[in-house]
């Protein structure tokens, strides 16, 4: 995924209120940003971090700038905006750049199964079959381990039990923490964040739902997930 236009640098003053950031560009005007992550985003707001924001020309919108990448004092890229996630793993999907859904024949956004009661991000089809996707976007990072969720994720629990019930049918279904962190060279559950989620999680691994994690390379212009990560539950 390439950015339409260039991202603007700046330098993070603060994340308040969730959605907002003031962001110093670098000729020193003071600007206020959307941002677009409802997560705690712990160790990715720091101020001082340096950000990249996306420009929109939009007369309607509120605010004319959008906080797109955060980048520690480590030189680490964070993709803050989690809508990303998806749009990340629907162009590796159609790109075949995901092993395990190369032979797939065609993907579907925002899909309710027949008799579920949760919608999932993707339904793939290949021979006939439907396979159902969740995708959950990581951005948390204690050194190189990275930790999903940040914060309590009833919703989360939620599709995971969904993915067991679906998987215990017989029906093919998959969990993808997309990380969009490059310091994370692991994945593992916060159970201490969390802990129904980390039991949900381990439902689902039981019940058969296949659980993968995949990074991002992520720079000023691009951004797409290149290989798996190593995922401990």
């Amino acid at each position: 995924m390439q950015y339409s236009t260039p991202l603007i640098r700046g330098t993070l003053v603060k994340r308040y209120k969730r959605f907002l950031a003031d962001v110093t560009l670098e000729n020193g005007e003071v600007v206020t940003a959307h941002c677009p992550n409802t997560g705690a985003m712990t160790g990715c707001a720091e101020p001082g971090f340096t950000v990249y924001l996306s420009e929109s020309n939009n007369p309607k919108r509120k605010l004319k700038y959008t906080w797109e990448l955060a980048q520690t004092f480590h030189g680490d890229f964070i993709g803050i905006n989690t809508h990303n996630a998806n749009k990340l793993v629907a162009e590796a999907l159609n790109n075949k750049a995901i092993p395990a859904f190369s032979h797939i024949e065609s993907v579907k956004a925002e899909v309710t199964p027949p008799g579920a009661d949760s919608r999932f991000d993707f339904a793939c089809i290949a021979n006939n079959k439907t396979q159902y996707i969740e995708v959950k976007s990581l951005t948390l990072a204690r050194g190189e381990q990275g930790f999903f969720p940040d914060a309590v994720t009833a919703r989360g629990a939620k599709h995971c039990h969904s993915l067991a019930a679906l998987a215990q049918q017989g029906i093919h279904t998959t969990l993808i923490f997309c990380v969009q962190h490059t310091g994370v060279t692991s994945v593992q559950i916060a159970q201490d964040i969390d802990p129904l989620y980390g039991e949900a999680v381990k439902i689902a691994a039981r019940a058969g739902v296949n659980i993968m994690a995949l990074s991002c390379f992520i720079d000023e212009q691009k951004i797409y997930i290149n290989q798996p990560l190593p995922l401990n539950l």
